[in-house]
């Protein structure tokens, strides 16, 4: 595991089972040694690795993915524990999960790539391989299941076949009822049956051993309770025992006693839940406020229960003066345990308190979600929960599902037609804004993202509302214009790419839209200063890091409403999700250190992530291509045009080469002209590939290239999701610079098929790209790639350089777009914006000058026919 040892271990959740990669981990904590065990084990069996994870005592150290596969194993050997039956069983033991288990395992899903992949059916599955690991284990095991456990773990205690079982009765004085039960597996069967104890006197009648190991779990409960000793002694346990109230209670506070002797306990669900108890309720937003928004002010109620009837403090503090025990109470059972009902009234105090004056901010009171127990000061035993009150709900559940929300006009200048998710996507934009809540748009990348934010700024411009920023990485800055002209043309906007740009703040009044970079927002400080309407932020993963300098600054730009807009939200690190949240809604998630502490303790208590993605789902949306809402609405294949500017370095190059252009055309005719202009369109094409790729030497810098700074945000979500990609160029050369570009952003070395590639060699490339879920990307020199390979494991294709030929590319794009193919195919196509790339690709879109037939036959060669003044129009260079 040579360089692993700074990056941690994590998983990647797929349909139906998951791998295991690296992933940088800044400053946390790692142990290096259990990471190496744990990966080696997955090399030689996945879930083996999985099942061996149960015995392990402290996983705190671990990614939240693998925490979330250690809770999965962790939950499948207590089940295994927990059946007496299973020496019987062995390697006949198949786990058959409850719904109380599935629903406990779910409510564990971590924040993980592919979390939306786990559900009933995969928890079921990996239950199912963790059966065949242990069945094969305990296939050539020669000792006992209790001494294979043991020997894994010496804290596991194996369940007998005694049940004690305490049940409510009719009966006037005796209101429970005792019973000791053992259970049997019929012959050859799977499941078992309870029978009274006192049959095991039969059924062992002239097997002394036998029956003294069936009550091994009962002698060892009669060494720990004086009550069970009593009972024992006396023969009643072979038979059913009536109970009166406080025999029933010291046998309820014993159950814990008695499961760490081996016996199972049957017990009402009142106790084990403590479902009829005391708790207290804090209701948030039962009426409608004045007015909407995270800092305005809402009713907040706490309210005393006793189970789900209300109890004043008086009949608390009475209740108080009693005494202890069981009672029945409105014709309940409850616990009355005077040291716990203080605190549950100082906790009910501290709630009054807080809610002196009725009111509270919404963003204090849906944070209170999150950590009420640490907010009120008080222990984790007292019952206390915030319920949302019928308008809030209400409220919070019509943002869950937008397609509820209001219809919602777009004006005529609005040139595009919305498919039905991106309809439901300007309706919950539109809310959000209204209501005053910043909103993340986290679609998956090829859904529209774009296009939702610009029919959005169509309905802010109708109410008037016009003066949005808009922040995108520099290599964005291109696309974003070329959307904008495209759906919403009459647009009044404003480029800023350096403070050169820059206009006054009165000028800047004239603009519906200003759009930067993350670099010049965050140092001019005229567009910190200005008040706008909305203030949104294009891959704003850019703000994951909360203590750069970039980030406070962007966070200080003041504006009415903000938008998130970002294909990975949360899929590793929930600190990410905290900074994206501080932009969108400073204060939901409370301070660094408050959220921080909120995930240690899920991680430390294997507790669930359910509280915080209730929290934020209203203030998320998030469409994937695999739903199934949104995949009957999708293409199999997806093309995106993306286009990128060119450094400054290349804008010299190019235009040194049209200058030279310009005055050797004049002169030049024949062959000699056709070779000319065919040598400079190379040139051209090299120079928006990159500076060095037309001088021939160089290191390839990213910032030297716009295509290159394009591709690094295109494939950086591309590896936060774990997809793989190809990448064509035509120019053999570009391969091994693209190359090792890619291993950079995706931390792993890729494949390449060029023309100097072995015909033998590609099949055993394919194979391996095929099926290694490590091997992320392959670089494919067009003519080499563009047939006859299968590369279906891709899901993503970049055409890094045009063609100019749309069947070669086409061609191209089958090698992931083919039969075989389980996934929305994502094909990207660069073009250096301003150039000879952007000026043909229009052709060929409007087909004005050329049409297929010309393409495919002659090549660039078309272009050598052109007159001298337009062949300088199509290469000029407009910025």
């Amino acid at each position: 595991m040579a360089g692993k040892d700074k990056k941690e271990l994590i998983a990647v959740f797929r349909e139906k089972d998951f791998y295991l990669d690296f992933e940088e981990y800044g400053t946390k904590k790692i142990d290096g040694e259990f990471q190496e065990k744990l990966y080696k084990e997955y090399l030689d069996n996945s879930y083996k690795m999985v099942f061996n994870m149960g015995f392990c005592r402290d996983t705190t150290e671990l990614s939240e993915s693998m925490g979330f596969l250690y809770d999965l194993a962790n939950s499948y050997i207590k089940e295994l524990t927990k059946t007496p039956e299973i020496e019987l069983l062995r390697e006949r033991f198949e786990l058959n999960p409850s719904r109380e288990l599935i629903d406990e395992v779910m409510l564990r899903r971590p924040y993980a790539i592919g979390m939306n992949n786990i559900d009933e059916g995969w928890i079921s599955s990996a239950f199912r391989s963790m059966d065949i690991v242990f069945q094969e284990e305990i296939g050539r095991y020669e000792g006992t299941v209790a001494s294979y456990l043991l020997e894994r773990n010496d804290k596991l205690s194996l369940a007998g076949r005694v049940y004690f079982h305490l049940v409510e009765s009719r009966e006037g004085g005796y209101p429970f009822a005792f019973l000791a039960t053992y259970s049997k597996v019929r012959e050859g069967g799977r499941k078992s049956v309870h029978l009274p104890l006192k049959n095991a006197l039969e059924e062992f009648k002239g097997d002394q051993d036998k029956l003294l190991s069936l009550l091994s779990t009962v002698s060892r409960a009669v060494k720990s309770s004086d009550f069970i000793s009593e009972i024992v002694e006396s023969g009643e346990i072979f038979k059913p025992l009536k109970l009166d109230v406080e025999e029933a209670y010291t046998f309820l506070r014993e159950v814990e006693t008695y499961e760490e002797c081996g016996v199972l306990c049957r017990i009402p669900n009142w106790w084990k839940k403590k479902s009829g108890g005391f708790r207290i309720s804090i209701g948030i937003g039962k009426d409608k406020p004045s007015k909407v928004g995270l800092d305005n002010l809402m009713s907040f109620d706490p309210v005393l229960y006793l189970g789900d009837s209300d109890i004043t403090i008086e009949e608390l503090r009475e209740l108080m003066e009693g005494t202890e025990g069981l009672k029945l109470i409105k014709g309940k059972w409850i616990e009355v345990d005077h040291d716990k009902l203080k605190r549950t009234l100082e906790a009910y105090e501290k709630a009054q308190q807080m809610a002196s004056d009725g009111f509270i901010t919404m963003s204090e009171a849906m944070r209170m979600q999150l950590d009420i127990e640490d907010r009120l000061l008080i222990d984790e035993d007292i019952d206390i929960d915030v319920e949302r009150g019928e308008w809030l709900e209400t409220t919070l559940e019509k943002l869950r599902n937008p397609d509820s929300l209001s219809d919602v006009e777009t004006s005529e200048d609005f040139k595009a037609v919305l498919r039905h998710y991106q309809v439901d996507g300007l309706k919950w934009l539109d809310t959000m804004t209204n209501y005053g809540f910043g909103a993340c748009l986290a679609d998956d990348m090829g859904l529209g993202k774009t296009v939702q934010v610009i029919a959005l700024m169509d309905v802010m411009s109708s109410r008037g509302k016009i003066k949005s920023l808009l922040v995108v990485p520099a290599s964005l800055m291109g696309n974003w214009q070329k959307e904008i002209e495209r759906f919403l043309p009459k647009t009044n906007y404003k480029m800023i790419f350096n403070k050169k740009d820059m206009v006054s703040s009165d000028d800047m009044e004239q603009y519906d839209m200003v759009i930067t970079t993350y670099g010049m927002a965050s140092r001019i400080e005229e567009l910190q200063n200005i008040e706008w309407n909305m203030l949104m932020l294009d891959e704003a993963q850019a703000i994951k890091n909360p203590a750069t300098k970039r980030t406070k600054a962007i966070k200080n730009i003041k504006a009415d409403g903000r938008i998130a807009l970002t294909g990975t939200p949360i899929e590793n690190n929930l600190v990410d999700l905290w900074s994206i949240f501080d932009f969108l809604n400073r204060g939901l998630l409370g301070n660094l250190k408050e959220f921080k502490h909120f995930i240690k303790q899920i991680n430390e208590e294997h507790s669930d992530y359910d509280r915080l993605r209730k929290m934020i789902s209203p203030f998320i949306l998030r469409r994937l291509k695999s739903d199934k809402s949104i995949v009957d609405d999708l293409p199999d294949k997806v093309e995106i045009k993306t286009y990128s500017g060119l450094s400054k370095k290349q804008v010299v190059l190019y235009n040194k080469v049209l200058n030279d252009l310009t005055t050797a055309i004049e002169e030049a005719e024949g062959i000699q002209r056709k070779g000319l202009v065919l040598g400079s369109i190379m040139k051209f094409k090299q120079i928006c590939n990159h500076p060095d790729h037309y001088s021939g030497q160089g290191e390839f810098k990213i910032s030297h290239s716009g295509k290159f700074e394009t591709l690094d945000e295109i494939c950086k979500t591309i590896h936060e999701k774990r997809e793989k990609l190809l990448v064509f160029t035509q120019f053999r050369e570009m391969t091994d610079p693209l190359m090792e570009f890619l291993g950079n952003i995706f931390q792993k070395k890729g494949l390449v098929i060029h023309g100097g590639t072995p015909v033998k060699k590609r099949g055993e490339i394919v194979e391996r790209f095929q099926n290694d879920d490590l091997i992320p990307f392959m670089v494919l020199s067009l003519k080499a790639g563009g047939v006859g390979l299968n590369l279906t494991a891709a899901n993503h294709v970049v055409h890094f350089d045009r063609w100019w030929n749309p069947a070669v590319e086409n061609q191209a794009t089958d090698r992931a777009f083919r039969i075989g193919q389980d996934k929305n195919v994502m094909v990207h196509k660069l073009i250096a914006k301003g150039t000879i790339e952007e000026k043909i690709d229009e052709m060929i879109d409007e087909k004005t000058a050329l049409s297929d037939d010309v393409i495919g036959k002659g090549g660039e060669a078309w272009i050598t026919e052109l007159g001298n003044n337009e062949l300088l129009e199509m290469f000029s260079l407009k910025i």
